[in-house]
């Protein structure tokens, strides 16, 4: 038993009082006004702690072990129950009539607390005044009323005595069936608890799943939705870091930012089984934050709390949401868990903002929206020089920019910088998933590195196997080595971890399409196109797909329409160049490939895929084998497209290289 617990259990006949409240400390309630005053637990335990040495500085240390015995607990949780017990007693911000915070020391309690013992009435024992307290000293007497008298002392000791025995006993009795009681609830709520979750499918030892919806920003008017949307993105990827919890990502969750969804609905939509939502305020140096985690089965929430803290403190809260939904959610952490979802990647609160801008305007995914995010990511890296995080959203801007064709006018400089970044990120932090998987989407793509792209991808998911990103590109990677029952693997994990992604959705149907599955891969491709019906790689690939159905005219309809939603890329053009050149469009054909001649080597696959339209063989095996440094041998194995030059030896040879 500690210290602090064998003191209450020694004065359960005492009372406090001190302004509107008194503390009944063997009831365990404090009251004001004579209305009971909520609190849980612990939060009790640290008032009547700080009561019981009112004018004096408790120190944090002794707190935490007297509060959290045979347990290490991080600072932030005192530091949390000092803030709802503030609340509870009704502090205002910067306003301090109890509870005073001694900077790097602990808490004292600094209103007049009078002392009292019930024995028939009232009899004042002791009286404590405290106006004020001094920093640096570092005890002060208390100050005591006129004792009793000899006779009167003896009178009162036996009197308290004899009532002592009493209550001890009343206190054991009413004890043993708390306990009781307790272990009957506890072990009827657990069958509950199974009950349900069977209900909804799973065990309590399931895999569980969580989205983060956008938290609103309540001054998003005046100050922009970043720090809402910022704060969305850390808690994504702090509980990422969970191997139990499937987290669905930023690019998942972000449609629903601006609006006001229905939860459940949202949770059920995302196919997860638990929401976190909230909202987030500023004013001046601090910042509000009210949190709540439902049920997506039965829509009941499972944990709620509200922080009102200095914004220089925002890390912490972020700390106290991560450990509190995982506990709420029954996950068991293991030390190397608990040590991540505890990492900050800065302490610096200007590098953080920078930092939160950057991936609010990374995650809009558009190219004013990438370039901005760059701006910000090398503003936090300028304050920060060690920000680890920061380079690595520096890395994924800057890969997205090259792979959606935004790099102008140098794709080969923006490719150097991207590597730069992620080789610095992982230069600080090596246990950057997002990091490893740029740098390998790098080594795949560009740099033609099989054994290093393949490296960085394994550590990637070995970080964080939830990472959907990393599946993703993954599956690519493995695409283009022809590994296709790997590449359908990973695509699909990649979806079931990001179901609403238009991207992960459009390759899957990808992969379906480059094993002949036409019909499975259309229908695919309109389910991508219901999410987002913009999303003109679908389109375009959609338009593939009735292609190879003989669905010319449907074809042709679907990739106009990709080509003038793209800009005109020259896979586009390609694409309807091809169908063109096989519907019998010969001309048309021709003219998308006189366009595409005017571009140079770099269009020499596209080039080579409407030759191949047009049934020149020669003209296109000539542009394949100049583009066979840029290609790999799974996309030639797999593009029905190249179908009519597979009994070539030259096309063989290519396979060959």
């Amino acid at each position: 038993m500690s210290k602090h617990e064998s003191s209450m259990g020694q004065q359960t006949e005492r009372l406090y009082e001190f302004g509107p409240f008194r503390i009944n400390a063997m009831k365990r309630a404090l009251l004001r006004d004579g209305e009971v005053v909520p609190l849980t637990s612990k939060v009790f335990d640290t008032l009547l702690m700080l009561v019981e040495h009112s004018g004096q500085i408790v120190q944090k240390d002794e707190m935490m072990t007297a509060l959290w015995p045979d347990t290490i607990v991080e600072e932030n949780n005192l530091t949390q129950h000092i803030s709802m017990l503030r609340k509870a007693l009704g502090e205002r911000a910067n306003e301090h009539r109890y509870v005073v915070t001694v900077p790097g020391r602990g808490y004292s309690f600094v209103a007049n607390v009078k002392e009292v013992r019930e024995a028939g009435s009232d009899i004042v024992l002791q009286q404590h005044t405290r106006s004020s307290i001094t920093i640096d000293v570092e005890e002060e007497q208390d100050e005591v009323s006129e004792p009793p008298t000899t006779e009167g002392r003896k009178h009162l000791a036996s009197a308290v005595a004899s009532a002592g025995d009493r209550r001890r006993r009343v206190f054991s009795a009413v004890l043993t069936l708390s306990v009781l009681l307790a272990v009957l609830i506890a072990v009827s709520a657990y069958k509950w608890f199974v009950h349900k979750s069977e209900q909804r499918g799973g065990s309590t030892a399931a895999a569980k799943s969580i989205a983060v919806l956008p938290f609103k920003d309540l001054n998003a008017a005046s100050e922009g939705d970043y720090l809402g949307s910022g704060m969305t993105d850390t808690l994504i990827a702090k509980l990422s870091n969970v191997r139990q919890i499937a987290v669905r990502p930023t690019s998942a969750v972000m449609k629903y930012a601006g609006a006001s969804p229905d939860t459940v609905a949202a949770g059920r939509e995302l196919g997860v089984d638990s929401v976190l939502e909230g909202t987030v305020q500023r004013s001046g140096d601090r910042v509000r934050v009210t949190v709540q985690l439902l049920s997506v089965g039965d829509g009941k929430p499972l944990w709620a709390q509200s922080f009102d803290e200095r914004l220089t403190d925002i890390f912490a809260v972020q700390d106290s949401i991560s450990e509190q939904v995982t506990r709420a959610m029954l996950v068991k952490l293991n030390g190397e868990e608990r040590e991540r979802l505890k990492n900050r990647e800065t302490e610096n609160i200007e590098a953080y903002q920078a930092y939160l801008r950057g991936r609010h305007f990374w995650n809009k995914r558009n190219e004013d929206g990438l370039k901005r995010s760059i701006q910000y990511f090398q503003q936090a890296t300028d304050i920060d020089p060690v920000y680890a995080a920061a380079y690595a959203g520096m890395a994924d801007a800057y890969s997205v920019l090259v792979h959606y064709g935004f790099a102008s006018p140098s794709p080969e400089e923006s490719l150097q910088k991207a590597k730069a970044a992620a080789t610095r990120a992982l230069e600080i932090d090596d246990t950057l998933a997002e990091a490893h998987a740029s740098l390998g989407l790098i080594k795949a793509y560009y740099e033609h590195d099989n054994l290093g792209a393949e490296r960085e991808f394994r550590r990637a998911l070995e970080l964080n196997p939830n990472y959907a990103t990393a599946h993703h590109w993954y599956s690519d990677y493995l695409a283009m080595v022809d590994r296709p029952a790997e590449a359908m693997a990973e695509i699909r994990r990649a979806q079931e971890l990001d179901p609403l992604s238009p991207i992960i959705n459009t390759t899957l149907g990808e992969r379906l399409y480059y094993a002949r599955q036409y019909d499975e891969a259309n229908e695919q491709f309109r389910r991508t196109l219901e999410i987002d019906p913009d999303f003109f790689l679908a389109r375009n690939l959609l338009g593939l797909g009735y292609e190879q159905k003989g669905m010319y005219e449907e074809a042709i309809a679907e990739m106009t329409k990709a080509k003038e939603q793209s800009g005109g890329g020259v896979r586009y053009l390609a694409a309807l160049g091809h169908t063109y050149a096989v519907s019998g469009r010969g001309g048309d054909a021709r003219k998308v490939l006189n366009e595409l001649l005017k571009t140079g080597p770099e269009s020499s696959f596209e080039l080579a895929v409407i030759y191949a339209g047009l049934g020149d063989k020669r003209q296109a095996l000539e542009w394949l084998q100049r583009s066979h440094t840029k290609h790999s041998v799974g996309l030639l194995k797999a593009d029905p497209r190249l179908d009519g030059l597979r009994s070539d030896p030259k096309f063989q040879d290519l396979l060959r290289l």
